[in-house]
Protein backbone atom coordinates (compact mmCIF):
# COMPACT_ATOMS: atom_id res chain seq x y z
CA UNK A 1 0.00 0.00 0.00
CA UNK A 2 2.72 2.34 0.80
CA UNK A 3 4.47 1.64 -2.95
CA UNK A 4 1.16 1.85 -4.58
CA UNK A 5 0.62 5.27 -2.90
CA UNK A 6 3.96 6.90 -4.25
CA UNK A 7 3.75 5.84 -7.57
CA UNK A 8 1.94 8.17 -8.93
CA UNK A 9 4.35 10.75 -7.70
CA UNK A 10 7.12 8.78 -8.93
CA UNK A 11 5.83 8.60 -12.38
CA UNK A 12 4.56 12.50 -12.40
CA UNK A 13 7.91 13.84 -10.89
CA UNK A 14 9.62 11.88 -13.92
CA UNK A 15 7.37 13.29 -16.79
CA UNK A 16 7.92 16.53 -15.26
CA UNK A 17 11.94 16.49 -15.66
CA UNK A 18 11.66 14.83 -19.52
CA UNK A 19 9.45 17.46 -20.02
CA UNK A 20 11.85 19.68 -18.85
CA UNK A 21 14.48 18.29 -20.74
CA UNK A 22 12.81 18.41 -23.79
CA UNK A 23 11.71 21.93 -23.11
CA UNK A 24 15.74 22.70 -22.54
CA UNK A 25 16.56 21.17 -25.86
CA UNK A 26 17.18 23.08 -29.64
CA UNK A 27 14.37 22.22 -31.87
CA UNK A 28 14.33 21.35 -35.54
CA UNK A 29 11.86 20.74 -38.13
CA UNK A 30 11.57 19.74 -41.44
CA UNK A 31 9.57 19.86 -44.62
CA UNK A 32 8.98 15.88 -44.14
CA UNK A 33 7.09 16.70 -40.13
CA UNK A 34 10.00 15.50 -38.64
CA UNK A 35 11.15 17.32 -35.43
CA UNK A 36 14.63 16.53 -33.80
CA UNK A 37 15.61 18.04 -30.49
CA UNK A 38 19.10 17.98 -29.62
CA UNK A 39 21.66 20.72 -29.53
CA UNK A 40 22.48 22.89 -32.48
CA UNK A 41 26.07 23.13 -32.66
CA UNK A 42 26.09 25.19 -35.91
CA UNK A 43 24.87 25.82 -39.02
CA UNK A 44 27.60 26.66 -41.99
CA UNK A 45 27.75 25.38 -45.55
CA UNK A 46 23.86 25.13 -46.10
CA UNK A 47 23.95 22.14 -42.96
CA UNK A 48 22.31 22.20 -39.78
CA UNK A 49 24.09 19.87 -37.32
CA UNK A 50 22.71 19.04 -34.46
CA UNK A 51 23.94 16.62 -31.82
CA UNK A 52 21.35 14.15 -30.13
CA UNK A 53 21.09 11.78 -27.05
CA UNK A 54 20.02 9.09 -29.84
CA UNK A 55 21.76 9.57 -32.92
CA UNK A 56 24.42 11.09 -32.18
CA UNK A 57 25.62 14.23 -34.75
CA UNK A 58 22.92 14.76 -37.41
CA UNK A 59 23.55 16.88 -40.35
CA UNK A 60 20.59 18.21 -42.19
CA UNK A 61 20.52 20.14 -45.40
CA UNK A 62 19.32 23.52 -44.78
CA UNK A 63 17.11 23.92 -47.41
CA UNK A 64 14.96 21.31 -45.99
CA UNK A 65 14.66 22.38 -42.18
CA UNK A 66 11.49 24.66 -41.86
CA UNK A 67 11.77 26.17 -38.10
CA UNK A 68 14.45 25.97 -35.40
CA UNK A 69 14.86 27.21 -31.98
CA UNK A 70 17.19 26.82 -29.66
CA UNK A 71 17.32 27.04 -25.70
CA UNK A 72 19.78 29.46 -25.17
CA UNK A 73 21.54 32.71 -27.09
CA UNK A 74 23.64 31.74 -29.80
CA UNK A 75 25.19 33.98 -32.54
CA UNK A 76 23.71 34.23 -36.01
CA UNK A 77 25.17 35.74 -39.32
CA UNK A 78 22.58 36.33 -42.04
CA UNK A 79 22.88 36.40 -45.21
CA UNK A 80 23.15 40.50 -45.57
CA UNK A 81 26.29 40.14 -43.25
CA UNK A 82 24.32 41.25 -40.19
CA UNK A 83 25.64 39.14 -36.95
CA UNK A 84 23.15 38.96 -34.12
CA UNK A 85 23.97 37.18 -30.89
CA UNK A 86 20.55 35.99 -28.83
CA UNK A 87 17.76 33.38 -28.37
CA UNK A 88 16.59 31.75 -31.70
CA UNK A 89 12.71 30.83 -31.73
CA UNK A 90 9.67 30.18 -34.08
CA UNK A 91 7.69 32.56 -35.24
CA UNK A 92 3.43 31.49 -35.65
CA UNK A 93 3.57 32.72 -39.55
CA UNK A 94 6.82 29.92 -40.64
CA UNK A 95 9.73 32.40 -39.77
CA UNK A 96 12.31 32.88 -36.56
CA UNK A 97 13.04 35.32 -34.14
CA UNK A 98 16.39 36.13 -32.60
CA UNK A 99 15.74 38.11 -29.26
CA UNK A 100 18.30 39.50 -27.33
CA UNK A 101 18.21 42.43 -24.26
CA UNK A 102 19.24 45.11 -27.12
CA UNK A 103 16.10 43.84 -29.76
CA UNK A 104 14.43 42.06 -31.82
CA UNK A 105 15.30 40.56 -35.75
CA UNK A 106 12.70 38.41 -37.63
CA UNK A 107 13.67 36.37 -40.76
CA UNK A 108 13.96 32.82 -41.89
CA UNK A 109 15.49 29.67 -41.80
CA UNK A 110 17.29 29.89 -45.37
CA UNK A 111 18.58 34.03 -44.58
CA UNK A 112 21.00 32.66 -42.52
CA UNK A 113 24.58 31.90 -43.55
CA UNK A 114 26.20 31.05 -40.26
CA UNK A 115 25.31 30.30 -36.67
CA UNK A 116 27.83 29.62 -34.14
CA UNK A 117 28.84 29.40 -29.99
CA UNK A 118 27.75 33.23 -28.70
CA UNK A 119 29.95 35.30 -28.45
CA UNK A 120 32.81 33.53 -30.37
CA UNK A 121 34.43 34.41 -33.36
CA UNK A 122 32.57 33.88 -36.57
CA UNK A 123 34.18 31.05 -38.04
CA UNK A 124 34.54 33.03 -41.66
CA UNK A 125 36.63 35.42 -40.22
CA UNK A 126 38.94 33.13 -38.23
CA UNK A 127 39.32 30.53 -41.18
CA UNK A 128 40.78 34.58 -42.60
CA UNK A 129 43.50 34.96 -39.99
CA UNK A 130 46.78 34.00 -40.06
CA UNK A 131 48.06 31.93 -37.56
CA UNK A 132 51.85 30.82 -36.09
CA UNK A 133 52.51 27.05 -35.46
CA UNK A 134 55.80 25.74 -34.20
CA UNK A 135 57.92 22.77 -34.91
CA UNK A 136 61.63 21.74 -32.67
CA UNK A 137 62.86 18.35 -33.71
CA UNK A 138 65.68 16.29 -32.05
CA UNK A 139 67.54 12.90 -32.65
CA UNK A 140 70.63 11.81 -30.87
CA UNK A 141 72.47 8.31 -31.31
CA UNK A 142 75.49 6.28 -30.40
CA UNK A 143 77.67 3.61 -29.89
CA UNK A 144 80.81 2.41 -28.09
CA UNK A 145 82.85 -1.12 -28.23
CA UNK A 146 84.45 -1.72 -31.55
CA UNK A 147 83.57 1.79 -33.19
CA UNK A 148 82.59 5.29 -31.32
CA UNK A 149 79.72 7.00 -32.77
CA UNK A 150 77.78 9.85 -32.09
CA UNK A 151 74.99 11.56 -34.22
CA UNK A 152 73.12 14.95 -33.12
CA UNK A 153 70.31 16.52 -35.35
CA UNK A 154 68.31 19.48 -34.73
CA UNK A 155 65.72 21.35 -36.58
CA UNK A 156 63.15 24.38 -35.85
CA UNK A 157 60.17 25.60 -38.34
CA UNK A 158 57.66 28.46 -37.21
CA UNK A 159 54.73 28.76 -40.10
CA UNK A 160 52.44 31.55 -40.21
CA UNK A 161 49.68 30.65 -41.88
CA UNK A 162 45.93 32.28 -43.23
CA UNK A 163 43.32 31.07 -45.96
CA UNK A 164 45.19 32.20 -48.99
CA UNK A 165 49.06 32.51 -48.00
CA UNK A 166 51.73 30.54 -45.95
CA UNK A 167 55.17 31.52 -44.27
CA UNK A 168 57.99 29.26 -43.57
CA UNK A 169 60.99 30.11 -41.75
CA UNK A 170 63.65 26.83 -40.87
CA UNK A 171 66.94 25.73 -39.95
CA UNK A 172 68.34 22.79 -39.21
CA UNK A 173 71.72 21.37 -38.11
CA UNK A 174 73.49 17.81 -38.28
CA UNK A 175 76.59 16.42 -36.95
CA UNK A 176 77.86 13.00 -37.10
CA UNK A 177 81.13 11.62 -36.19
CA UNK A 178 82.94 8.00 -36.41
CA UNK A 179 85.59 7.00 -34.46
CA UNK A 180 86.40 11.00 -34.44
CA UNK A 181 86.40 11.65 -38.07
CA UNK A 182 83.47 13.63 -39.05
CA UNK A 183 80.33 12.32 -41.23
CA UNK A 184 78.12 14.64 -41.30
CA UNK A 185 78.55 18.61 -40.26
CA UNK A 186 75.35 20.26 -42.29
CA UNK A 187 73.84 23.46 -41.68
CA UNK A 188 70.93 25.09 -43.23
CA UNK A 189 68.58 27.85 -43.13
CA UNK A 190 65.68 29.26 -45.27
CA UNK A 191 62.66 30.80 -45.57
CA UNK A 192 59.20 29.95 -48.28
CA UNK A 193 56.42 32.42 -48.91
CA UNK A 194 53.56 30.74 -51.20
CA UNK A 195 50.40 32.87 -51.82
CA UNK A 196 47.10 31.51 -53.45
CA UNK A 197 46.34 34.24 -55.61
CA UNK A 198 42.98 32.41 -57.74
CA UNK A 199 41.98 28.81 -57.02
CA UNK A 200 44.66 25.98 -57.20
CA UNK A 201 47.26 28.49 -58.66
CA UNK A 202 49.75 30.44 -56.61
CA UNK A 203 53.15 32.53 -56.79
CA UNK A 204 55.92 31.54 -54.52
CA UNK A 205 59.24 33.05 -53.43
CA UNK A 206 62.00 31.31 -51.51
CA UNK A 207 65.80 31.12 -50.13
CA UNK A 208 68.10 28.33 -48.48
CA UNK A 209 71.61 28.60 -47.50
CA UNK A 210 74.01 27.15 -45.23
CA UNK A 211 77.34 25.00 -45.19
CA UNK A 212 77.94 21.26 -45.89
CA UNK A 213 81.64 20.91 -44.43
CA UNK A 214 81.92 17.08 -45.16
CA UNK A 215 81.03 18.03 -48.84
CA UNK A 216 83.73 20.97 -48.66
CA UNK A 217 81.30 23.23 -48.92
CA UNK A 218 82.42 26.76 -46.88
CA UNK A 219 78.75 28.21 -47.94
CA UNK A 220 75.77 27.61 -50.10
CA UNK A 221 72.94 29.72 -51.19
CA UNK A 222 69.81 28.85 -53.99
CA UNK A 223 67.53 31.46 -54.44
CA UNK A 224 64.10 31.00 -56.70
CA UNK A 225 60.52 32.20 -57.69
CA UNK A 226 57.95 30.85 -59.53
CA UNK A 227 54.58 29.40 -60.13
CA UNK A 228 52.92 26.88 -58.04
CA UNK A 229 49.76 24.40 -59.07
CA UNK A 230 47.83 22.58 -56.75
CA UNK A 231 47.04 18.86 -58.05
CA UNK A 232 45.57 18.15 -55.26
CA UNK A 233 43.91 20.37 -52.28
CA UNK A 234 41.85 19.31 -49.56
CA UNK A 235 41.62 19.03 -46.03
CA UNK A 236 43.60 15.97 -45.27
CA UNK A 237 45.78 15.67 -48.60
CA UNK A 238 47.83 18.27 -50.72
CA UNK A 239 49.48 17.75 -53.47
CA UNK A 240 51.32 20.74 -54.86
CA UNK A 241 54.31 21.08 -58.21
CA UNK A 242 56.07 24.05 -58.80
CA UNK A 243 58.31 25.77 -61.90
CA UNK A 244 60.30 28.72 -61.41
CA UNK A 245 63.61 30.09 -61.95
CA UNK A 246 66.60 30.30 -59.49
CA UNK A 247 69.99 31.72 -58.68
CA UNK A 248 72.66 28.73 -57.14
CA UNK A 249 75.84 29.58 -55.37
CA UNK A 250 78.02 27.19 -53.77
CA UNK A 251 81.61 28.50 -52.56
CA UNK A 252 84.54 25.52 -52.28
CA UNK A 253 87.06 25.51 -49.54
CA UNK A 254 89.11 23.20 -51.95
CA UNK A 255 90.54 25.79 -55.00
CA UNK A 256 90.35 22.03 -57.04
CA UNK A 257 87.07 22.48 -57.18
CA UNK A 258 85.31 25.79 -59.46
CA UNK A 259 83.21 27.40 -57.50
CA UNK A 260 79.44 27.65 -58.76
CA UNK A 261 77.22 30.93 -59.39
CA UNK A 262 74.81 29.85 -62.05
CA UNK A 263 70.98 30.87 -62.96
CA UNK A 264 68.44 28.25 -63.13
CA UNK A 265 65.65 26.55 -63.17
CA UNK A 266 63.62 25.73 -60.23
CA UNK A 267 61.32 22.29 -60.06
CA UNK A 268 59.32 21.19 -56.78
CA UNK A 269 56.98 18.79 -55.62
CA UNK A 270 55.25 19.03 -51.94
CA UNK A 271 52.84 16.20 -50.92
CA UNK A 272 51.27 15.77 -47.53
CA UNK A 273 48.64 13.05 -46.71
CA UNK A 274 47.10 12.46 -43.43
CA UNK A 275 45.76 8.56 -42.73
CA UNK A 276 43.80 8.49 -39.54
CA UNK A 277 46.52 9.62 -37.07
CA UNK A 278 49.28 9.21 -39.29
CA UNK A 279 51.06 11.87 -41.80
CA UNK A 280 52.74 11.17 -44.77
CA UNK A 281 55.07 13.99 -46.39
CA UNK A 282 57.15 14.02 -49.38
CA UNK A 283 59.53 17.06 -50.75
CA UNK A 284 60.91 16.84 -53.91
CA UNK A 285 63.36 19.60 -55.31
CA UNK A 286 65.72 19.76 -58.67
CA UNK A 287 67.53 23.15 -59.22
CA UNK A 288 69.41 22.72 -63.19
CA UNK A 289 72.08 25.50 -64.04
CA UNK A 290 71.23 27.26 -67.47
CA UNK A 291 74.51 27.41 -68.76
CA UNK A 292 75.15 23.67 -68.24
CA UNK A 293 72.02 21.42 -67.48
CA UNK A 294 74.43 18.73 -66.28
CA UNK A 295 75.12 20.33 -62.84
CA UNK A 296 72.06 20.87 -60.62
CA UNK A 297 71.12 19.56 -56.99
CA UNK A 298 68.00 17.58 -55.92
CA UNK A 299 67.02 16.92 -52.67
CA UNK A 300 64.08 14.47 -51.49
CA UNK A 301 62.94 14.35 -48.02
CA UNK A 302 60.21 11.60 -47.31
CA UNK A 303 58.67 10.75 -43.69
CA UNK A 304 56.01 9.17 -41.57
CA UNK A 305 54.45 10.73 -38.76
CA UNK A 306 53.46 8.80 -35.98
CA UNK A 307 50.96 10.26 -32.93
CA UNK A 308 51.95 9.75 -28.77
CA UNK A 309 49.80 10.14 -25.83
CA UNK A 310 50.75 13.43 -25.83
CA UNK A 311 48.76 15.35 -28.52
CA UNK A 312 51.76 17.92 -29.14
CA UNK A 313 54.40 15.01 -29.38
CA UNK A 314 55.23 12.76 -32.21
CA UNK A 315 56.92 10.17 -33.45
CA UNK A 316 58.97 10.91 -37.11
CA UNK A 317 60.92 8.31 -39.16
CA UNK A 318 61.99 9.15 -42.67
CA UNK A 319 64.67 9.25 -45.39
CA UNK A 320 66.29 12.08 -47.11
CA UNK A 321 68.57 12.49 -50.10
CA UNK A 322 70.94 15.28 -51.05
CA UNK A 323 72.48 14.65 -54.77
CA UNK A 324 74.99 16.54 -56.30
CA UNK A 325 75.68 16.14 -60.14
CA UNK A 326 79.25 17.75 -59.76
CA UNK A 327 80.56 18.00 -56.40
CA UNK A 328 83.92 18.75 -55.16
CA UNK A 329 86.82 17.04 -55.49
CA UNK A 330 86.84 13.73 -53.50
CA UNK A 331 83.13 14.16 -52.91
CA UNK A 332 80.65 11.57 -54.01
CA UNK A 333 77.51 12.41 -55.15
CA UNK A 334 74.97 11.49 -53.37
CA UNK A 335 74.01 11.66 -49.54
CA UNK A 336 71.45 9.52 -48.02
CA UNK A 337 70.44 9.86 -44.54
CA UNK A 338 67.91 7.47 -42.51
CA UNK A 339 66.63 8.95 -39.40
CA UNK A 340 63.86 9.31 -36.78
CA UNK A 341 62.97 11.88 -34.50
CA UNK A 342 60.88 13.20 -31.79
CA UNK A 343 58.47 16.10 -32.84
CA UNK A 344 57.59 18.92 -30.36
CA UNK A 345 54.27 21.14 -32.12
CA UNK A 346 52.90 24.39 -29.99
CA UNK A 347 51.16 27.15 -31.34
Amino acid sequence: MHYTHRSPIILILAAALWGAAALSADIVETKSGARITGKIARIDGGSVVIDTDFAGTIHIKQSEVTALSTDAPVAVRLASGTRFDGKVTSTPEGGIAIDNPDGSVRTTVDKIAASWKAGGKDPEVAALERKWAYEATADVAGKSGNKSQLGTAGAVRATLAGAKDKLVFYAAYDRQVTDDVKSSDQFKAGVDYANNFKGSSSWYIRDEGGFDRVKDIQFYDVAAAGYGFDFIRKTDHILTGRAGLSFRNENYKNPATADVNAAGLDFGLNHELKLANLSLVNRLSFVPSFDDFANYRASHESFLEVPTTNPNLKFRFGISNDYNSKPGVGVKKLDTTYFSRLVLNWE
